[in-house]
C-alpha cells in the first residue's frame, strides 16, 4: 500500500470518534481593515475597518478542527456570564461540537483575544481576561465530577494548557488517571509552567520555543531539575534539540513528545527509538497561529485511527503546513491534508 492510500485509510477512520478535550476556551475576534492615514493624536496608524468575525480559539479551535474532521468532539472548560461566553457557545453548538462540559464562570469574563488586520498584517492583538490561579481550582471541583463520566466513553482525551487557568495540576493528575484507567491515550498540548504535571501522559506537543522555556523553568525551579542533565537550554543546532528532547522524554516520563520546529519540520521522540526529524511541508507561510492546535488535533485522531506515532507525526506536520498557508487560525479538512500529502 502506497503511503498515500495508507494516510487515505487512517483519516477515513477518524468519523465518529470521541474526543474530550479539557482547556482554556478563548473566543479569537479579528478586525479587518486598511491604513488610511497616522493619527494626529498620537503616531499610530488609523485602521479603516471593513469587516470583523469570530472564531473559536484556543481550547475551543482544538474543538473545531476535530470536529471538521469528523470527530465527536465533547469540550470541557470555562467561559464568563457574559455576551462574548454566549457568541462562543452558540458558535461551538453549530459547529457540531458537546458543549455540556462549558461552565459559566460568574467571577471571570470569557477569555477574548482581539487581532487588528491591515493589509495583511496583524498591527496589534487586546486581550480580555482575568488572571487567577484561584479560578481553576473553583473550576476543578465543578468538572471533578465528569471527568470519569466523559473520559470513559472516549476514543482519547486531549488537555489544551493555555496557562489561562483552567489546567491545575489536579485536573491533569485526574484527567491521566481516568485516562490510564480507560486505556485511552492523552496527549498534552503544554504550557511551560505546568511541563512537571504532564508525566506519564502519551505525548506532550511544545514548540522549540516552550521546550527551550521548559528546560530553563525545570532547572530553575524543580529540586530534580538536574536529572536532566542538560547544559544548554537554548535549542539551535540539531544534535541539541534531539538531545534535550530525549532528555525531556526521559525526564518526564513519557510515552512519546511532538517538538514542533517552524521551518525545519518536526521531530518525534519515542521511547526505547532514534528521533525521528520531519522536514515542514508548508508550501507559504502566512500566519503562524492555530499551527499547534491542528498538530494536537490530526495527532491524537490519527493514534485513535490505528496510525502508529510516526504516522501520526506525519499527518500532523501535513496539517500544521496547511494552516500556516492562511491568515488567522482555521480548521483543517481530511481532504485538505490528503491534497497535502499528494502535492509532497
Amino acid at each position: 500500500m502506497s503511503t498515500q492510500e495508507t494516510y487515505k485509510k487512517i483519516i477515513s477512520k477518524f468519523k465518529n470518534k470521541k474526543i474530550v478535550i479539557f482547556g482554556d476556551i478563548i473566543l479569537d475576534r479579528y478586525i479587518q481593515g486598511s491604513v488610511t492615514r497616522i493619527s494626529p493624536e498620537a503616531p499610530v496608524p488609523v485602521i479603516l475597518e471593513q469587516d470583523f468575525s469570530y472564531k473559536p480559539g484556543g481550547a475551543a479551535n482544538v474543538a473545531h478542527n476535530l470536529s471538521v474532521l469528523g470527530a465527536n468532539v465533547m469540550q470541557v472548560g470555562r467561559i464568563g456570564n457574559d455576551f462574548e461566553g454566549q457568541l462562543l457557545k452558540r458558535e461551538l453548538k453549530r459547529k457540531g461540537i458537546d458543549i455540556h462540559g462549558v461552565i459559566v464562570d460568574h467571577a471571570a469574563p470569557t477569555i477574548t483575544k482581539t487581532r487588528v488586520i491591515a493589509q495583511h498584517q496583524q498591527v496589534v492583538r487586546i486581550d480580555r481576561e482575568k488572571s487567577d490561579s484561584k479560578l481553576g481550582q473553583g473550576i476543578y471541583k465543578k468538572v471533578l465530577p465528569l471527568i470519569d463520566k466523559t473520559v470513559g466513553s472516549a476514543h482519547a482525551v486531549i488537555i489544551s494548557d493555555y496557562g489561562k487557568g483552567m489546567i491545575t495540576p489536579d485536573l491533569v493528575e485526574a484527567v491521566r488517571s481516568a485516562a490510564l484507567k480507560h486505556k485511552i491515550p492523552v496527549t498534552v498540548d503544554p504550557k511551560v509552567e505546568h511541563f512537571g504535571c504532564y508525566k506519564n501522559v502519551t505525548c506532550i506537543t511544545p514548540n522549540l520555543k516552550e521546550a527551550e522555556n521548559a528546560i530553563r523553568n525545570i532547572k530553575i525551579s524543580s529540586i530534580h531539575g538536574a536529572l536532566l542533565d542538560l547544559t544548554r537550554d537554548k535549542l539551535e543546532a540539531m544534535d541539541e534539540i534531539k538531545t534535550a528532547g530525549e532528555r525531556l522524554l526521559r525526564y518526564l516520563e513519557l510515552d512519546s513528545l511532538l517538538m514542533t520546529l517552524g521551518e525545519r519540520g518536526m521531530c518525534l521522540f519515542e521511547q526505547g527509538r532514534r528521533p525521528y526529524v520531519i522536514p515542514t511541508n508548508a508550501q507559504e507561510v502566512f500566519d503562524v497561529t492555530g499551527a499547534g492546535d491542528a498538530v494536537i488535533s490530526v495527532f491524537t485522531l490519527a493514534l485513535t485511527a490505528g496510525a502508529t506515532k510516526r504516522q501520526a507525526a506525519e499527518l500532523a506536520n501535513y496539517a500544521a503546513g496547511v494552516v500556516v498557508g492562511h491568515m488567522g487560525a482555521v480548521a483543517v479538512s481530511g481532504s485538505e491534508i490528503l491534497q497535502a500529502v499528494k502535492r509532497s
